[in-house]
């Protein structure tokens, strides 16, 4: 019983650290448009100059 007291914790700041990564990467925009990936990569069209 007394590892509870060690997995307890660590499980609360792992957990604690993904949400932090989570709200990171929302507040960043980096899920902005998933539709138009799982598009692009069906077009038969080349784009020779992506936008960076």
């Amino acid at each position: 019983m007394q590892v509870l007291g060690w997995l307890i914790p660590i499980s609360l700041i792992l957990g604690g650290l993904g949400l932090a990564g989570f709200i990171y990467t929302v507040r960043t925009n980096q899920y902005d448009d998933p539709e138009g990936d799982a598009r692009r990569i069906l077009s038969d069209e080349w784009d020779d100059h992506p936008k960076p």
